[in-house]
């Protein structure tokens, strides 16, 4: 696995494009069970308990960071080799964290990738 430190640039690209495509797609397949908000870069799930999934970039580290309330706090290098942000403390993908996590809280597991 090689994790890279990825340019300012592409980091900012790849981060934004990650988290976008997380809303849209989220919003879409479960937007009617879920608050789903994405404003300035940082998305934010609600759930009907009042939990919340928050997602963001943190640029000082160019890595994505989560907030859930089944796994807690957790941070994402991207591989350039799985084109994925992987955890940093394990071989589990962002997207696979989220979806399992969704599944805990919703019953309904999705396919973030």
């Amino acid at each position: 696995m090689l994790i890279v430190a990825l340019d300012e640039t592409r980091f900012h690209q790849l981060a934004d494009d990650t988290i976008e495509t997380l809303s849209d797609h989220i919003d879409d397949e479960m937007g009617d069970d879920l608050d789903v908000d994405l404003q300035s870069g940082i998305l934010t799930i609600e759930l009907d308990s009042g939990e919340q999934f928050i997602i963001n970039k943190h640029g000082p580290n160019r890595q994505i960071w989560m907030s859930s309330p089944v796994s807690g706090a957790s941070h994402y290098d991207f591989d350039e080799d799985n084109e994925s942000w992987t955890s940093t403390r394990g071989s589990t993908t962002l997207t696979d964290q989220l979806s399992a996590d969704l599944a805990v809280k919703t019953g309904r597991r999705l396919d973030l990738d």
